[in-house]
């Protein structure tokens, strides 16, 4: 037995947390969910543990049959998980989300029941801070609904759906609504759904008693015309909310007002180089902790946009570095702000990368571990 363990036995026995020089706790390993998106048996969930100091994902468990899991959430307590099940995506039939609720630290996953999405190619799910309420959104359909969370973690019924209306100027993908988010505010008052096929942020009030959703005072807000809004994300202050523009590659900046949930348009700017003449879309977007970076996500250009957040919320590019796969689908970052996740979706691997505090820039901590068609990663810390 080692003089490092016996040190840590004796912090742990005193109540007290033992820190390294850099401030680094001896606390376990995050636990990642990756989603694949597949159907039949190679609709997965996969369970992993990741070191921190090497970036290297471990494989801990696999659920399986997990129809076409295109996008999961996890309560704010990390006991249930709450993914989407589509035997058929973007098919003529309803989908389905679906409750799990996790069995502590070993990645297991057990069912819990499924409810219908009221729509197809379901593509998002968010949960309140309260756990209560979980937020989705068709894509497809054009459509938003609520669910209230039971005391087992499972769904009710939907308890809110409503239809977006309306178009907007690219005839091939703006003939209709897309909802393509739903997001909830960081006070857990409103929710935000970017709608890419109307070029507008669909604002709700919410009432955390009932999971009731009703238009907030401002009923939407439009974003650049055939931008095409895909998903959104709140500055860790509360007053800023970023929207990334899937059709015309730009991050667009809106000042948020927490009392009212009122947003107003403030900067726009771009994802790609300059001299990229080739056709490419965004996908997703995420703010480190500290919210001093901001990252986007190009596939097509396959690279990670990153930059750097001033005190009055605005953007400054600070590098476009190669995501290290094909389509990259969806972030995600430690809650240490030390690595950043990035699932290559067609590329099938999940490239891990380390942060830079000082610059923002990104160096690739390990090589990219493979997994079939991740489109989703949630981290629990």
């Amino acid at each position: 037995m080692g003089s490092n363990y016996l040190l840590q036995l004796t912090f742990l026995i005193a109540g007290v947390t033992l820190m390294t020089p850099q401030g680094v706790g001896f606390a376990e390993e995050p636990l990642i969910f990756i989603s694949s998106f597949a159907s039949g048996a190679q609709g997965v969930i996969q369970a992993f543990t990741l070191d921190l100091k090497s970036g290297n994902l471990q494989v801990l468990h696999r659920t399986s049959e997990v129809e076409n899991p295109f996008f999961i959430a996890v309560s704010p307590d990390h006991r249930f998980l709450y993914s989407i099940y589509a035997p058929t995506f973007g098919g003529t039939e309803n989908e389905q989300v679906a409750a799990f609720r996790i069995e502590g630290r070993s990645g297991k996953l057990t069912p819990l029941n499924r409810q219908s999405t009221e729509g197809t190619a379901s593509c998002y799910l968010d949960v309140d801070a309260t756990g209560k309420i979980v937020f989705l959104a068709n894509y497809a359909t054009g459509s938003v609904v609520s669910y209230a969370v039971q005391a087992d973690g499972s769904l009710s019924e939907p308890v809110s759906f409503v239809k977006h209306q309306g178009s907007s100027v690219d005839a091939a993908r703006q003939k209709e609504p897309h909802a393509h988010c739903f997001v909830i505010s960081p006070n857990n008052r409103f929710a935000y759904s970017a709608d890419l096929g109307i070029d507008q942020i669909v604002c709700y009030a919410v009432d955390p008693a009932t999971a009731k959703l009703s238009p907030n005072q401002q009923s939407f807000v439009r974003t650049p015309a055939g931008g095409g809004p895909r998903h959104l994300t709140f500055h860790p202050k509360g007053n800023f909310m970023y929207v990334i523009n899937e059709l015309k590659n730009s991050v667009t900046l809106f000042d948020f007002v927490p009392e009212s949930g009122l947003l107003t348009q403030r900067q726009t700017i771009s994802t790609l180089p300059a001299d990229f003449a080739n056709t490419s879309h965004t996908a997703d977007l995420k703010i480190t902790p500290n919210g001093k970076y901001l990252y986007g996500t190009n596939r097509g250009h396959d690279s990670i946009a990153a930059y750097r957040i001033s005190d009055d919320g605005t953007l400054s590019l600070i590098e476009i570095k190669a995501s290290l796969g094909k389509g990259p689908q969806n972030l995600a970052i430690t809650k240490d702000g030390t690595l950043l996740l990035c699932a290559n979706m067609p590329g099938n691997n999940v490239a891990v990368f380390r942060i830079n505090a000082d610059t923002g820039k990104l160096t690739l901590a390990g090589a990219p571990m493979e997994v079939e068609s991740p489109s989703c990663i949630r981290i629990l810390e």
